[in-house]
């Protein structure tokens, strides 16, 4: 389940980012979504409409996936923190141990 909803999320991705560099911008972007590009298919206003509710509709779509996604992965993990495994150094099983898991420093006689 989890393997078909990352290939609709990568499939809904894809569309947003293609219609939103399709979308006329302030400086003109790609310009593609004017009525030259859109040939005589819709008027300009109808073009940029279109744009923006299929951009609102898959960014909607998208949102909903990501969080879909990131609830059915929670606690699937396997792997143990870091902070749960034994030091590298440790002390073979019966060994004496300073305390905090460490193995004890040899004692350096004094004269």
């Amino acid at each position: 389940m989890t393997t078909v909803l990352l290939i609709l999320h990568l499939f809904v991705t894809l569309a947003l980012i293609a219609v939103v560099l399709v979308q006329r911008s302030e400086g003109g972007g790609l310009g593609i979504g004017t009525s030259q590009g859109m040939g005589s298919f819709m008027s300009g206003r109808g073009t940029a409409n279109l744009l923006t509710r299929t951009t609102a509709v898959l960014g909607t779509v998208f949102f909903i996936l990501s969080l879909t996604l990131a609830l059915m992965s929670r606690g699937t993990s396997v792997r143990p923190s870091v902070l749960d495994s034994p030091p590298a150094g440790q002390v073979a099983p019966g060994a004496p141990a300073a305390p905090g898991g460490l193995p004890a420093a040899p004692r350096v006689p004094t004269n």
